[in-house]
């Protein structure tokens, strides 16, 4: 089966756990919104690779951890939304969750996801209880304070921003959990996948930098022209469309350079060089730009 079918059926099978019962009909509507039509998957796709690249022995255990890291990415997304961080109104090409659904639901949906993520991981201990409680451990790390998600979006309400603390914390906290979380499910150790994942992040933020500055909203899905809008910091105010763009290649270069030694190293590295290729828009390697215009 390919990864992309196994995280999509994975997905399927996590959001109707969450569903049933009792429920209130309109909040379990929210869960299948949030995460369907999903976007490129990237990061359960990163997590199943490196699984697989370490020499993967449950892939009940991955598809399970792959799953829970889209729900956290996703319950991110919705909360990312909202009215009190970016008030956007698109995301997908569809209306945000709390256009479409009201701002409490929204509220509601991003934190059923988040515990939802958790939930499926304690429950896939038959699988592996040491490994399992490994995975809630690197997603909680991730996701929370001070090394994760929500240490990102707090970085937005400083009076001064430390870059890379800001990067790593927002962007790239969820790559490192794919990277550890992957070794983790073939029953590798996840310190030396942490480089990789933080590199991934990296290129990925200033890849969705350029993409910010240089696609419209029809591109994007979402709206464009954010990080100027809310004067966040960005790789494209700080060096310019085409020191970005050489930032960008820079960083996939160490990334690809990082991977572990493993029985999948040359297929990871190909699939990683597959996603650079996909991340940066064709129209940021004609540009010419400078810092400040």
């Amino acid at each position: 089966m390919r990864i992309s079918d196994r995280i999509e059926a994975a997905v399927g099978r996590a959001v109707q756990s969450g569903l049933g019962g009792m429920a209130p009909s309109r909040l379990s509507a929210t869960l299948d919104y949030a995460v369907n039509p999903g976007g490129a998957r990237i990061r359960p796709t990163i997590l199943t690779s490196v699984a697989m690249a370490c020499g993967e022995d449950r892939p009940e255990l991955t598809d399970v951890a792959g799953a829970a890291l889209e729900l956290m990415h996703c319950a991110s997304l919705v909360h990312d939304d909202l009215p009190c961080f970016d008030d956007a109104d698109m995301r997908r090409g569809k209306p945000s969750m709390h256009r479409a659904f009201s701002e409490p639901l929204a509220v509601l949906s991003g934190d059923s996801l988040i515990i939802l993520s958790f939930h499926i991981l304690a429950r896939a201990a038959p699988l592996g209880a040491d490994r399992a409680v490994q995975l809630i451990d690197v997603l909680s790390n991730r996701s929370g304070m001070p090394n994760g998600i929500c240490a990102g979006q707090g970085w937005e309400s400083e009076a001064k921003i430390d870059l890379s603390a800001y990067h790593k914390s927002k962007t790239g906290a969820l790559f490192i959990a794919a990277t550890q979380m992957g070794a983790i499910c073939a029953g590798q150790g996840a310190e030396p996948w942490e480089d990789l994942g933080d590199q991934i992040g990296e290129a990925f933020q200033v890849a969705d930098d350029l993409r910010d500055a240089l696609c419209d909203e029809c591109t994007l899905g979402k709206p464009a022209g954010q990080d100027d809008l809310h004067g966040r910091p960005n790789a494209v105010a700080t060096f310019g469309v085409t020191g970005a763009v050489k930032r960008f290649d820079d960083i996939i270069a160490g990334a690809i350079a990082s991977i572990p030694a493993c029985s999948g190293e040359a297929a990871l590295a190909q699939m990683v060089r597959a996603y650079a290729d996909r991340l940066v828009p064709a129209n940021a390697r004609t540009h010419n730009v400078v810092p400040g215009e």
